[in-house]
């Protein structure tokens, strides 16, 4: 009997160090970068985007305008992608980003990037975090927190001219007029 106990305690050891050795947890989006949305960023063109991505959706389309969608895909997560288009070349997109980020990671990528945020408004659980300049672009991010905190969304769009009419996709999505309150 004695023995038995101790062939039993030896082997739970073994199976904990074992276990303990190969085991790694490493959050979701350690390993994303931003760079990996620079080819749906304003000034692409939609040549280079349909090198990488084959299965592209057309949502929408009127003249010189056009919003596909494509789901980007990594080695845990996909999600999906919407770029606007003015003659075949980015304006903007609108990335719907995997909750089981962290949102303190990604926040933190972009201020790495562009700086500190412009402008930060909060309402409830949810925040948004605008940059009115990031590279000549505007750059919106939205984070939300319950049990964790985790991005919704980071659209990123070339803030139009007064002369221009055009519509950014995150405007559209929500319908409001996002440039009369900034």
């Amino acid at each position: 009997m004695k023995d038995l106990i101790s062939l039993t305690c030896l082997l739970s050891l073994f199976f904990t160090l074992n276990v303990k050795t190969f085991a790694k947890v490493e959050a979701q989006n350690y390993n994303f970068s931003l760079d990996e949305l620079a080819l749906f960023a304003p000034g692409q063109p939609l040549e280079k985007i349909k090198e990488k991505y084959k299965d592209i959706d057309v949502i929408k389309e009127s003249g010189e305008e056009q919003i596909i969608k494509i789901y980007v895909a990594q080695t845990r997560y996909k999600y999906p992608v919407y770029i606007q288009l003015k003659n075949k070349t980015s304006i903007g997109y609108y990335a719907k980003l995997p909750t089981y980020f962290l949102h303190d990671i990604f926040h933190q990528s972009l201020i790495n990037r562009y700086g500190k945020q412009d402008t930060y408004k909060k309402q409830e659980s949810e925040a948004i975090y605008i940059w009115k300049n990031a590279n000549g672009n505007m750059i919106v991010y939205n984070g939300a927190c319950t049990i964790t905190c985790f991005p919704v969304y980071l659209s990123v769009m070339k803030k139009p001219k007064k002369e221009e009419a055009i519509k950014p996709l995150l405007q559209q999505f929500m319908n409001i007029d996002l440039f009369k309150k900034i």
